[in-house]
């Protein structure tokens, strides 16, 4: 995992928050962004007061006590889940929160659950080093493998998001991917390409398999991937050639320009098309209970 610049501690700026935020965004990594929107009363910290959580660490703080232990486990809670999006809580901090102050505040938690896909790049050629470059600003984690140890060109160490392997083992490379990953494969030699393919198929728990290469390529590719007792239900998951059909060109740029628009056809839904951001009714019961609330302090 890729680690941050800047931790949480002693004499940390009022700001941390942001240049750690920076840091989580840009390496894809699973956080929350907790912002105090709206405070009724006397509560800790004033409107605009954000924080930021991640699994394991906080910085920044909302004013403390058992309400900003709420806000976390809160936020722990959808990152544990994989609960992408936001959602806005309300803390009646003499109630729910349990705290002295008597005032309300509304919480809105932003769950970003960290990279939206992960691909897994088998070769660092020509094609393999346009792909990484065009798929370096989208917020994807890349596992580049190469089984060459000089493969990688220098530009590859300054992404946050790509991560370079030397696989000289191809079955070795394949066990060492994470369920439900992208993989792509475009080495520099057939033999291993077909390797690979076989390690990927064994797995059987990958999102996509492509291949680089043309139908005669895949055509003997799957002779031999029958004989290897791979069923023809499996291969026919495998993508070869590679990248959206309607693409035209040879060029390394082309081919990495057709197979990323694939990968973007691939993506999966983060959300209903119909229904974004907070839930309708989850904004009538916070905006409910705070009619409840100011109607009850009136009649104090």
């Amino acid at each position: 995992m890729t680690r941050l610049d800047t931790a949480p501690g002693p004499g940390a700026s009022p700001s941390a928050w942001h240049d750690i935020l920076h840091q989580l965004q840009d390496a894809a990594l699973p956080h929350a962004l907790a912002s105090v929107v709206g405070a009724a009363g006397s509560t800790p910290r004033e409107p605009g007061t954000k924080m930021v959580i991640t699994l394991d660490a906080v910085y920044d703080t909302l004013g403390g006590g058992t309400f900003e232990h709420q806000v976390i486990a809160a936020a722990r809670e959808a990152l544990l889940n994989d609960q992408g999006g936001t959602r806005l809580e309300a803390f009646p901090l003499g109630g729910r929160s349990g705290q002295c102050c008597g005032g309300y505040v509304h919480v809105l938690i932003e769950v970003f659950a960290g990279a939206e896909m992960t691909v897994a790049l088998f070769g660092a050629g020509h094609v393999g080093q346009a792909l990484v470059g065009l798929m370096a600003p989208l917020p994807w984690r890349v596992l580049w493998n190469d089984s060459r140890a000089d493969g990688f060109p220098a530009w590859a160490a300054d992404s946050p998001r790509l991560t370079c392997r030397h696989a000289p083992d191809p079955a070795a490379a394949v066990a060492a991917l994470q369920p439900d990953c992208h993989a792509l494969v475009m080495t520099h030699d057939h033999g291993e390409d077909r390797a690979l393919v076989d390690a990927l198929l064994k797995r059987s728990d990958c999102a996509s398999i492509g291949l680089i290469g043309s139908d005669s390529k895949w055509a003997s590719f799957q002779r031999r991937l029958r004989d290897a007792g791979h069923e023809q239900s499996a291969l026919d998951k495998v993508r070869c050639p590679i990248g959206i059909a309607e693409a035209k060109g040879k060029r390394p740029y082309e081919i990495a320009l057709a197979v990323s628009a694939e990968l973007l056809t691939l993506k999966p839904e983060t959300e209903r098309p119909d229904r974004r951001g907070i839930d309708p009714n989850a904004l009538r019961d916070v905006f409910d209970a705070e009619r409840i609330a100011d109607s009850r302090a009136g009649e104090d």
